[in-house]
């Protein structure tokens, strides 16, 4: 019943509508266009184009994870498809999203604002009473987390968070909101990227704005306009505006100025190879992408990559950044998701990652052979990894007759000392 409030709130928050010239600070504003001035804040962020490329790597790479549910007992690990919520987190969290595009939204969410959170909506009635009938994601500049450090209200150090939708305020406790946090400094309020890194991104983007308006003059090079005698403010600005009408812009690029009578005009050489702009330009998106966890091939910078080492560095890319991200998502599902007594019984969710530490097919199958072969795979276990169908008799764990068990082979020395058997000394002498 709280949620459904919140839904309804979110639906009726644009009532109202005017006009605005295309110049209009306010329209550039929502818009997301900073004329003037760099700014990195939320998703601005990604106007930088090696924070977009980071965070889109995060985002899908999380999103295209299938998150099963799974049940711990005493004859092993089990899939749990019969339980209600794992068709919510595999294939459709909510009517308007599949599972993807939800941790897709929910992962950016985490990089650019270092917190994301999803509101599960609870039946309130019947016969599924108490239990989950969809996940929606709330936007993180729509919550703030509220801790009552000094004992004023129920409890010492206690913990809420604030939802503002259409001009209201809705109160939920820990329990009842999912919280994922990107670096954190005290463990519950999380810290983006971008805050540790606004000055290397704006350097990007002041780079990027440079570029821009170094094309966008058309000429290759500035210079000093020389002249004889002396010129009032308002002929300076004259003859300005005229020299830049004349050699100004993509249309004008490389083409010949006409000056008057009495003026000369030198270049001054300044490249931005000289200025270093590039090798410049080159640590910034380091900078970004090891903030980020990325790696470089990710990016599309082959310099350090052969044709041997992409898939290292694909794995290196799971256990380095990928791994810790999955953890956080894997024990906030389980805690917020499951009851107490079914947490007992042994239920948690747990992402997918075959697709990444996959190998090429000759190391996959070799690897199949020694796990058949030692008798710690099934067949059938080995066709599932594959997409193919059981086979009659796939479940039974298979030995080679050749292998025997070594008490059947060399019996158990007798009390007293007494010399071991002709089979065992000639299993000795071999």
């Amino acid at each position: 019943m709280l949620f459904r409030r919140l839904v309804r709130n979110m639906a009726t928050t644009v009532t109202t509508s005017q006009e605005a010239a295309l110049n209009d600070p306010a329209l550039l504003e929502w818009l997301g266009i900073e004329p003037d001035e760099i700014d990195v804040r939320g998703t601005k962020a990604l106007r930088e184009a090696t924070v977009f490329a980071c965070v889109k790597i995060l985002s899908e790479a999380v999103a295209k994870l299938p998150l099963k549910v799974y049940r711990e007992t005493d004859r092993g690990i089990e899939k749990a498809t019969g339980h209600y919520l794992y068709p919510l987190l595999k294939s459709r969290p909510n009517p308007y999203m599949t599972a993807y595009d939800m941790f897709k939204a929910v992962e950016a969410q985490r990089n650019l604002h270092g917190n994301a959170y999803i509101v599960p909506e609870i039946i309130q009635s019947g016969l599924d009473r108490g239990k989950i009938r969809w996940l929606w994601p709330v936007d993180a500049k729509a919550v703030e987390i509220w801790i009552d450090n000094r004992g004023l209200f129920e409890a010492r150090n206690r913990v809420w968070y604030v939802v503002r939708v259409g001009g209201q305020e809705i109160r939920l406790d820990p329990e009842e909101i999912v919280h994922l946090r990107a670096m954190t400094l005290d463990g519950i309020s999380g810290v983006s990227p971008l805050q540790y890194l606004r000055w290397t991104v704006e350097s990007g983007l002041a780079g990027t704005k440079h570029v821009r308006e170094f094309f966008r003059q058309g000429l290759q090079m500035k210079g000093i306009v020389h002249y004889t005698g002396d010129l009032n403010e308002e002929a300076e600005r004259r003859f300005r505006e005229r020299f830049e009408r004349m050699a100004a812009g993509l249309k004008n690029a490389h083409r010949v100025a006409l000056l008057p009578i009495g003026y000369q005009f030198q270049p001054l050489e300044l490249s931005m190879t000289d200025a270093q702009f590039l090798e410049t330009a080159q640590l910034t998106i380091r900078q970004i992408a090891n903030a980020f966890g990325v790696k470089m091939h990710q990016l599309n910078d082959l310099s350090r990559a052969t044709h041997t080492n992409i898939e290292e560095q694909q794995k290196q890319f799971y256990a380095d950044t990928l791994q810790a991200i999955l953890t956080q998502y894997e024990q906030e599902f389980t805690y917020k998701l499951f009851t107490p007594s079914e947490i007992r019984r042994g239920y948690y969710v747990k992402f997918v990652v075959d697709s990444i530490l996959r190998s090429d097919i000759k190391t996959r199958y070799e690897a199949y052979r020694i796990g058949i072969q030692g008798s710690f795979l099934k067949p059938n276990e080995v066709r599932a990894w594959e997409e193919l169908p059981a086979e009659p008799g796939g479940d039974n764990l298979l030995v080679n007759k050749a292998m025997q068990a070594l008490t059947s082979v060399v019996p158990v020395k007798k009390e007293g000392g007494e010399e071991q058997d002709e089979q065992q000394e000639a299993l000795l002498e071999m």
